[in-house]
């Protein structure tokens, strides 16, 4: 599915959250980089921020020398860190440093340049999206280390909508399934079906699609539309919480979710749908 949202909107957001996760670092301060990350229990917050500032850099390397293969991550200028002695207001500097360099380049070539990926979109318009969900996730992951995350983490709703949409067509990819072998579970489950009902988005326009995701699984693919229509499984609430669901940083318990009908389909569905 194509984006939904425009490229400068994609680089606004970017930018936004870049700027949020920053400055809840300098906020939390040094003695919070130590802290481990619940939903990637292998890092700590520092090796969060090292992470996303890493893969933004080299997304930003990407663009900017409009690469038609890919750039070896030893290649990006900057692109392991500030070094394990940084404290937090250096750490968040060098993070914002090389956001701001990527969404410059975004801008810089505009959504059509050709630029590689590893999808088959090969054009910038592909690392806007990517880069702009990315930064969201891993900024819930940093919440959540700081215990801000249901108090402080909020998304626009056609936003966390637009990031549901590339998730899936991430997961239902035949790329994902090659690569992505947690997914040979659901084979166990072909035929079944599971509806994603956001609480909080609009009603369509004439002729527009609903915000609403139906997943069908089948032996050996997947497929998602968008669509109203009873499924096996649905999940309810609001829309940033269904999107905190899907990428497992968000339980299926949680009061503002509500849960109908084969509950051990969604929990398979989850356990399978994942990087690890």
């Amino acid at each position: 599915m194509a984006n939904t949202l425009t490229h400068e909107r994609y680089c606004a957001e970017l930018d936004h959250q870049v700027r949020l996760f920053a400055e809840a670092l300098t906020a939390a301060g040094d003695g919070a980089l130590g802290h481990r990350v619940p939903t990637c229990p292998d890092w700590t917050l520092r090796h969060l921020t090292e992470h996303l500032g890493g893969a933004l850099r080299w997304m930003g390397e990407t663009v900017r020398s409009r690469a038609s293969e890919m750039v070896p991550h030893d290649a990006v200028p900057g692109g392991s860190g500030p070094g394990e002695q940084a404290g937090a207001p250096e750490l968040a500097e060098w993070f914002g440093e090389g956001a701001r360099q990527l969404v410059d380049a975004l801008r810089s070539a505009g959504p059509d340049a050709p630029v590689w990926t590893w999808s088959e979109d090969q054009s910038a318009a592909f690392w806007a999206r990517r880069a702009t969900h990315e930064t969201v996730i891993h900024r819930a992951d940093a919440f959540r280390t700081l215990d801000r995350l249901d108090r402080d983490f909020t998304v626009a709703p056609d936003l966390a909508a637009d990031g549901l949409d590339e998730w899936l067509q991430i997961v239902c990819s035949p790329q994902a399934r090659a690569h992505m072998t947690s997914l040979q579970k659901l084979n166990a489950r072909a035929g079944a079906s599971l509806h994603a009902h956001p609480t909080d988005m609009p009603a369509p326009a004439e002729g527009e699609q609903p915000a609403e995701w139906l997943i069908e699984v089948a032996d050996g693919s997947m497929a998602y539309t968008r669509a109203h229509a009873k499924a096996d499984v649905a999940v309810r609430g609001p829309m940033t919480d269904l999107l905190l669901t899907f990428y497992r940083r968000r339980s299926p318990d949680h009061e503002r979710l509500e849960v109908l009908g084969d509950r051990g389909l969604l929990d398979l569905w989850l356990e399978s749908a994942n990087f690890g």
